[in-house]
């Protein structure tokens, strides 16, 4: 197999843009946009991939993408990847991506999420106080192809629904249900008004009174659990869990490597200081990033702590940050994570982000995309770090009652359910940045665009089955090492 490597630069791609002068068509051209695509690229054409001859490698991929990360956090990375098909594929965002580039594509640009699996959904809490149901994860967002949202969405439940031993017809139901409701929201959402669209949004109480009739006593009390768990998420139980008291002082919790004190990554106090300069320095400036408001409220909390924490399966490895501040008193907390952003892996297929800041192009694409985001998200570049290197962050809110359901315990008419919700939700956030109209129009009001993904989601689990044998056997090889942290 051939390798692409960063040092090898990849095929001239053209930069996907959104289109901003799309008030200046009527929605008739905007229509007739989407037949023509579905003329030039048929709805059909979907079901296939076929992956070429020279296909990368994707052991070497991972291999790359370990190279910018913190070296001895990679095993740990590669040991969560082994787990399973499943967790493999939550980390193979740069393998597939790489195969998405040669699947056929309709020419409408969405701000894409990049990486959207069905782990990357969740609840959260908005700044109303509510708990709302949408997109979590934007390390990858960058505009491009609608299609590979929805197919990477598609996979996902294939290869989920394959680990909890759902049967073939089983499946199927998932995966065409999932983007049936994508097609007909889109649909909805091309017979609405900007404004109509840009406030759509799920309600978590609201959703679960709409899908009572559909779920079973024991869903039903799965599903209030989850939403009573929510509400326990934020920074104060973040402190009981993560922290003890040392001296009169909440100091966070040695749990290495996952969670590691700056006292213990840096002994010297000379260099411990340095380095909360440099922190307080980058908290400074990312406050110029947030609204007026936010920015008054976060000058109310002053530094305490921080750790180095690591993170989900696709992005353990770089550099993440808990920052623990105060505000009132030892009883008035704020937990913010610090999160390193590099390139998205679709940026040598789709063209670099226009942000020279990673950071930045996370936080604008996951404003595009979120219905409601987090009240301190922001971001910052950090010069001459730790390693002496110039790194991008976005920061949040640690916890917010964010809260993730089980996916390894659902069963089939669960995680068609779930699977329905997160289609209603990808269409929602592809209508607020791309031309819902041209998309919808594409789709049609057949069966003939879910039939295909359903075909590809079945090819593409196949492959990512095959993949994670391939790290399985390097590991086993000794081309890499993995450690298992769980």
């Amino acid at each position: 197999m051939s390798q692409l490597t960063a040092e090898a630069p990849p095929r001239h791609v053209p930069r996907y843009q959104l289109d901003t002068a799309l008030g200046h068509l009527t929605p008739d051209e905007r229509a007739a946009r989407g037949k023509a695509a579905r003329a030039e690229v048929p709805r059909s054409s979907h079901a296939v991939f076929d992956p070429p001859p020279d296909r990368p490698d994707p052991i070497a991929l991972l291999e790359e993408q370990g190279r910018s990360r913190v070296p001895e956090l990679v095993p740990v990375r590669y040991g969560r990847m082994m787990v399973s098909p499943f967790t493999y594929y939550r980390g193979a965002a740069l393998p597939m991506a790489s195969d998405l580039a040669t699947t056929p594509v309709s020419g409408l640009a969405v701000q894409a999420c990049g990486d959207a699996h069905l782990s990357n959904f969740g609840i959260f809490g908005s700044a109303e106080r509510r708990l709302v149901f949408d997109i979590n994860d934007f390390d990858e967002t960058l505009p491009g192809p609608w299609e590979w949202d929805v197919k990477r969405l598609a996979a996902s439940l294939e290869v989920a629904a394959r680990g909890n031993g759902f049967t073939e017809k089983q499946r199927r139901e998932i995966v065409v249900a999932m983007v049936a409701r994508y097609r007909q929201a889109m649909r909805d959402f091309a017979g609405m008004d900007n404004l109509g669209v840009w406030y759509a949004h799920v309600d978590v109480e609201e959703a679960r009174a709409e899908l009572n009739s559909q779920m079973k006593a024991r869903q039903r009390k799965a599903f209030d659990a989850g939403m009573a768990k929510a509400r326990t998420r934020d920074s104060m139980q973040a402190v009981a869990k993560l922290t003890r008291v040392v001296d009169g002082q909440p100091r966070i919790i040695s749990d290495p490597p996952l969670l590691v004190p700056v006292e213990e990554l840096l002994p010297k106090r000379a260099d411990r200081a340095t380095l909360r300069a440099q922190l307080t320095d980058l908290t400074a400036k990312y406050r110029r990033t947030l609204e007026t408001d936010r920015r008054y409220l976060l000058e109310q909390f002053e530094f305490c702590d921080m750790a180095h924490k690591v993170v989900g399966v696709g992005s353990v490895g770089t550099r993440c940050w808990i920052i623990l501040m105060l505000g009132r008193d030892d009883s008035d907390p704020l937990f913010l994570q610090a999160k390193e952003a590099q390139p998205s892996v679709l940026s040598r297929f789709v063209g670099a982000s226009r942000y020279t800041n990673q950071g930045q192009r996370v936080v604008a694409g996951q404003r595009l995309m979120q219905a409601t985001s987090d009240i301190f998200l922001g971001w910052q570049r950090v010069e001459g770090g730790l390693d002496g290197g110039t790194r991008d962050f976005y920061l949040r809110q640690l916890r917010d009652w964010k809260f993730s359901l089980d996916i390894e315990t659902m069963i089939p008419r669960g995680m068609r359910i779930y699977g329905q919700l997160c289609g209603w939700t990808l269409a929602r956030a592809h209508a607020r940045s791309g031309d819902r109209i041209a998309i919808a129009s594409y789709l049609g009001g057949s069966d003939v665009f879910d039939r295909a993904i359903i075909d590809f989601a079945a090819a593409y689990a196949d492959q990512n089955e095959r993949d994670h044998r391939s790290l399985v056997d390097a590991v086993a090889a000794g081309r890499i090492t993995a450690e298992r942290d769980l």
